[in-house]
């Protein structure tokens, strides 16, 4: 059936809410793990910023999945990205307090953003092709460069714009958030019109609602050799991801690196990480999921090497380190959702989805709140390489399961 000029309008209105969603989230990742230091006095817990808000995505993506079955992904969506600003409003609060609890509730809830913000890519291919799903996704998650590499760099003027307000510098970039995922809402629910799940159900003439169960999803997914190695793919580079990005700024603030500096680098880690994904998506589609994901494998590999020798202030190697971190992420995320999406029956699609992103999330939260104890007890390079562990063993199963 003809959906071009309906894709076409879908995948740039997603882009435009995930460039404003970037803004919003992204620049709160290193405030996060500084505020929460600040306020604690510890460097070891300053990783729960991070594993508060993976479980705000863990937490809300199964309820996300199933207000898209009930009501389509304009209301799915909208919900998500009021929740991050609703917990923008408490971080502010928590960090104007120094209340650790307001401040792991607020980032709990910024959380729910992102996971609205991992839907929207599942929203891209509603309408889209076998041929043409991954590049479709990837566009949407390309809409997240230019706000997720400007949010880190708004550091600087977000703490001078928090001062002028007599708050302290850090809850800056809450600040920010709270007003870009606001105009995100605006943004869907204005111009997500038609709804591309809505109507690619009636399209398929699927009046029956899709099936929502968790047990029920993940026992489909355990049962499908495909499905279950694409979700393995996308939890153990989220993994990797999460575990050494989170502590990159309180690496380096050891050497006291400037917030300028930290900033550029998670910018640059967070260009890997969406800058390149329409080329990912191509060749996902071109060569395979498959391949796509070791090629990511490789690429995590070599992150956790370069960056696990790299010192506190030595911004170049981190941001080397960090980029390929992102790239390989790309990798397993969009060849690994795509994978996922079309090796499981039409109606088990959005609670597979939203599983999907509860057992990417909740394996996020384990590595953010190991990396602070192992960045407390031993080391960043030790942090490394035990990122690097579950990585390779991914590496092992795609060649032992799916031989070229």
């Amino acid at each position: 059936m003809p959906n071009t000029a309906t894709q076409e309008k879908t995948v740039k209105v997603l882009a435009t809410a995930q460039v404003l969603n970037g803004v919003g989230v992204a620049g709160t990742v290193a405030a996060g793990s500084l505020l929460v230091a600040s306020i604690t006095d510890s460097e070891t817990l300053a990783g729960l910023a991070q594993t508060s808000s993976v479980l705000g995505a863990a937490a809300l993506a199964l309820p996300l999945a199933r207000l898209t079955a009930k009501g389509g992904r304009r209301l799915a969506l909208s919900v998500g990205f009021l929740s991050g600003v609703l917990g923008s409003i408490f971080a502010i609060l928590g960090g104007q307090q120094k209340n650790i609890f307001l401040m792991l509730m607020g980032t709990f809830l910024v959380g729910a953003a992102s996971a609205a913000g991992y839907q929207a890519r599942f929203a891209a291919v509603d309408l889209a092709t076998n041929e043409t799903r991954a590049r479709q996704l990837s566009f949407v998650v390309w809409g997240s460069t230019i706000g997720a590499v400007a949010g880190p760099n708004l550091m600087e003027p977000a703490g001078n714009l928090a001062e002028s307000l007599n708050l302290p510098r850090l809850v800056g970039p809450y600040i920010i958030s709270a007003i870009t995922l606001s105009l995100a809402i605006l943004v869907i629910q204005l111009f997500l019109r038609p709804d591309p799940y809505l109507t690619a159900q009636k399209q398929l003439g699927i009046n029956a609602k899709p099936k929502a169960a968790t047990k029920t999803a993940l026992k489909h997914i355990k049962a499908n050799p495909k499905a279950a190695f694409a979700i393995s793919s996308i939890a153990i580079g989220h993994i990797a991801m999460v575990s050494v990005m989170v502590m990159t700024p309180v690496h380096m603030a050891h050497v006291d690196v400037t917030l300028t500096i930290i900033g550029l680098v998670i910018s640059i880690h967070v260009l890997g990480m969406y800058a390149f994904s329409p080329i990912v998506g191509s060749l996902s589609d071109r060569l395979g999921r498959i391949k796509v994901i070791q090629i990511g494998v490789v690429t995590l590999l070599l992150s956790t090497l370069i960056s696990g020798f790299a010192a506190a202030d030595d911004a170049v190697m981190l941001g080397v380190g960090l980029f390929l971190l992102g790239l390989g992420w790309s990798c397993t995320l969009i060849a690994g959702s795509a994978l996922l999406t079309e090796s499981v029956d039409p109606e088990m699609k959005t609670s597979s989805q939203g599983a999907s992103d509860l057992v990417m999330n909740l394996s996020g939260a384990g590595g953010g709140a190991l990396a602070g104890v192992i960045i407390g007890t031993l080391s960043y390079g030790w942090l490394c390489a035990f990122a690097a562990i579950p990585v390779t063993v991914l590496g092992i199963w795609s060649r032992r399961v799916f031989k070229p």
